[in-house]
């Protein structure tokens, strides 16, 4: 007969920064301020993306796809962090724990997709630009956004499921500002072998595979790039694919540190700087490289703005001639 789970514990405290108690007003008013931004960008992308007709590209429904992704990924775990800071120590139940921990694995995953589906959109426009418009049609580009929310979805099932069916005895402290895999495999009081393992080649699967495939995009972006007779051509594609890199070996690389190895082995307090990275500084810096560094964007949004500011205008003339 199956072993029935026979868990105790029915709530958890997250302890969050709790030696930093000190810093818990200013770390606060830090997160909050990053929180409200990431959430602002986010939603003007999207906003600025379905309003205006000559962003209707590709490039531009994968990141608004993207910013609607990180709208709800840095949701999972900020306000909660914001509460934590507020209350130094936050209760959260067994069923809501499991429930934060399979969407952030969910949104997390599904993230890694679409970051190695918008390198791989990026490697055809510059490698291969006459062919991208019939390389890149509409049906291929709803087929690619659909696998990877679909593929992200099933991603957080399984380590959620694991996680759920440990045993739990006590203490119910979670070292850490969110429910997270590894702290909650050392509060187990039962055997987590084929947990961690099975995690392991998951996080190998998804967070390394997706990696490369972005890497290897941008390898062959840069070596076209360097074949290209202008100066001025080179410096400006450069830049842009040099920010879309950085932002994405800062977010793939603090995941594979925490994530891609056999068995915990960070310390507590370092976890907790590494997850601020890819949970609270990531969501913020892509709207900034991906599209408000972007030329066509920004008058995007100018155009967007006076649009609404005449239709304004002419409502509120409107009711001065009533009046």
């Amino acid at each position: 007969m199956e072993p029935q789970n026979t868990s105790t514990v029915t709530n958890f405290q997250l302890l969050g920064f709790q030696k930093l108690l000190e810093w818990q007003t200013l770390l606060f008013v830090i997160f909050l301020l990053i929180y409200c931004l990431t959430i602002t960008g986010n939603v003007i992308i999207i906003t600025v993306v379905s309003q205006d007709q000559r962003l209707h590209s590709p490039m531009y429904m994968f990141l608004q796809h993207l910013s609607f992704l990180e709208v709800w990924y840095t949701s999972t775990t900020v306000p909660l962090l914001l509460a934590n800071l507020l209350s130094w120590g936050q209760a959260i139940s067994f069923s809501a724990c499991m429930a934060q921990l399979y969407f952030f694995v969910f949104l997390g995953a599904t993230e890694c997709f679409l970051l190695a589906v918008m390198a791989y959109d990026r490697y055809l426009a510059i490698c291969s630009p006459l062919r991208y418009p019939f390389l890149m049609h509409r049906e291929l580009c709803t087929r690619l956004v659909a696998v990877s929310w679909w593929t992200g979805i099933g991603t957080g099932f399984l380590p959620s499921l694991m996680i759920s069916r440990l045993d739990f005895c006590g203490p119910n402290e979670i070292n850490h500002f969110f429910c997270d895999l590894p702290p909650l495999m050392q509060l187990s009081c039962s055997s987590v072998y084929i947990t961690e393992v099975t995690i392991f080649i998951l996080s190998i699967a998804v967070l390394c595979i997706c990696f490369f495939l972005t890497l290897g995009s941008y390898v062959f972006i840069m070596s076209s790039v360097l074949r290209i007779p202008s100066t001025s051509g080179r410096r400006k594609t450069f830049s842009t694919c040099g920010s879309h890199l950085a932002v994405v070996t800062v977010y793939y690389g603090t995941m594979i540190s925490m994530y891609v190895h056999p068995s915990p082995h960070l310390l507590p307090e370092v976890n907790k700087i590494i997850s601020v990275f890819y949970t609270v500084v990531t969501p913020l810096l892509n709207p900034v490289i991906y599209s408000l560094r972007n030329k066509d964007f920004k008058e995007a949004v100018r155009k967007v703005m006076r649009r609404k500011c005449g239709i304004y205008g002419v409502r509120a003339k409107g009711s001065s001639f009533i009046r």
